[in-house]
């Protein structure tokens, strides 16, 4: 595949040449869109405009049939919260409240772009949970006064997977809006479910006592679990990296 191609550059351009029309009225049959559809086609990807301020899905590419089975027109902007793997929920649940307020303040700051990356699986129409990669494009036009995201779905299941944690980006580096590599999909949350829920339970005022109890594991099986969490990090304690966590949006 040409590094061209993998540097979305084509949707830059389709940024650029539909952003004064608010991305409404979009011809399918206009040559840079049957060349984004080849694209995303090859790299087997799904993508939407969105205006994030009036929370209303603008545009939906045509792959929305072959990865999900619904036609752009069908498509429901709630199907990928419902469709959300259940081990996954709670992390696409704090997405979407980052997702707000990164609005929130570029609408505020009337200025801005910022980037929003993920990793989630969703169930698709033969009722599997491909592994796919969120990317969100924000920025603030002020030609309309509000704050549009792109948004792109990448289907990751071919790349090495990652024994621990989770991919995780946030942040106004767009060298990270790119075609997926093992080098971005490194970013993110090192820890392994149990100690992510572990982490969850700290936050939520449990002693190792009460999380033992509430996980059937021994007070001893836990703390290795909060010695480990704090070995992965350079924090000296469970509350700093709480707090650098929900700072970040993971919790």
């Amino acid at each position: 595949m040409a590094k061209d191609n993998q540097g979305y550059s084509l949707f830059y351009k389709f940024i650029e040449t539909y952003l004064p029309t608010g991305f409404k009225e979009i011809n399918r049959n206009d040559p840079l869109i049957l060349e984004i559809e080849e694209l995303t086609q090859q790299n087997n990807q799904f993508f939407l405009i969105a205006d994030t301020i009036e929370l209303k899905i603008i545009w939906i590419s045509q792959r929305s049939k072959q990865m999900f089975g619904f036609t752009p027109e069908e498509l429901s902007p709630y199907y990928f919260f419902e469709a959300t793997h259940p081990d996954d929920l709670n992390r696409h649940t704090l997405g979407r409240t980052k997702m707000m307020n990164i609005s929130n303040n570029l609408f505020a700051a009337q200025t801005g772009s910022y980037l929003l990356s993920t990793d989630l699986r969703i169930r698709n129409s033969q009722g599997e949970f491909p592994n796919l990669l969120f990317q969100l494009y924000f920025f603030y036009s002020s030609l309309h006064n509000t704050v549009f995201h792109f948004h792109i779905l990448t289907n990751i299941d071919s790349f090495k997977k990652r024994k621990n944690g989770c991919h995780y980006y946030v942040g106004n580096d767009l060298a990270n809006f790119r075609f997926p590599d093992e080098e971005l999909l490194m970013i993110g949350s090192p820890f392994t479910s149990r100690e992510f829920e572990i982490i969850r339970l700290i936050e939520q005022g449990l002693n190792t006592e009460q999380i033992s109890e509430k996980l059937s594991l021994s007070a001893y099986t836990v703390n290795t679990h909060r010695g480990n969490i704090l070995k992965k990090t350079d924090f000296k304690t469970i509350s700093d990296l709480i707090f650098d966590l929900q700072k970040r949006g993971l919790l």
